[in-house]
């Protein structure tokens, strides 16, 4: 029975620990993928990075998914041109999402449990952009790019902005929202068929 159970221990194991690798070195393609968005600053880009790792927290857990966050962003500062500071935030926000939605899909595995943990994720994602930007990442870009820079991109955009912080509730906060639930709506349309082989019943 103890060999069994051994044996057992050690096939799940390596299937996490290859579904986290494999997952990893998918989002670091997706982050790499990234594109501007017409009505944000151009420093800011949109990628599909967090799908993996939202699919990785609902197949092994949250801590799976915080990991192919770390992973996926530790790749990609060999080819950042943000100085990694861009990485940093993705990580922050990307681990917030998807360690919320695992937690949540954790104590009610259902389809039900996953879209609400999801959904609850890229709002609380959307929250946490706030204070992080605002306290962490922009004042590190500051190494780089003078405040009034940054400011003056999103002036561009919206004249009346005048101050980071609401130049974050305008475009930052509602952009990372719906940055979760494009994840969201993807997860729920390809998890079901991706759950058999990523848990090696397939």
């Amino acid at each position: 029975m103890d060999v069994t159970t051994n044996n057992t221990k050690s096939k799940v194991n390596i299937r996490l620990l290859v579904g986290t690798g494999m997952l990893s070195g998918l989002a670091f393609v997706l982050q790499y993928l990234e594109f501007p968005i017409p009505i944000m600053p151009g420093f800011i880009k949109f990628d599909f990075s967090d799908l993996p790792a939202l699919i990785g927290a609902f197949a092994y857990g949250p801590l799976a998914g915080v990991i192919v966050e770390f992973i996926k962003n530790l790749l990609h500062c060999t080819v950042t041109q943000s100085f990694t500071v861009g990485e940093l935030s993705n990580f922050i926000l990307g681990a917030v999402f998807t360690a919320t939605a695992g937690l949540i899909y954790k104590k009610n595995k259902s389809k039900k449990g996953a879209i609400i943990g999801a959904l609850v994720g890229s709002v609380v994602m959307g929250i946490i952009s706030f204070p992080s930007n605002l306290f962490i990442v922009y004042p590190a870009y500051t190494k780089f790019m003078p405040m009034e820079a940054i400011i003056g991109a999103y002036s561009e955009l919206l004249p009346s902005v005048g101050k980071l912080w609401q130049a974050l509730l305008i475009f930052n906060v509602p952009f990372t929202i719906v940055k979760g639930l494009i994840s969201t709506l993807i997860t729920v349309l390809v998890y079901k068929r991706l759950s058999p082989v990523l848990k090696g019943r397939g």
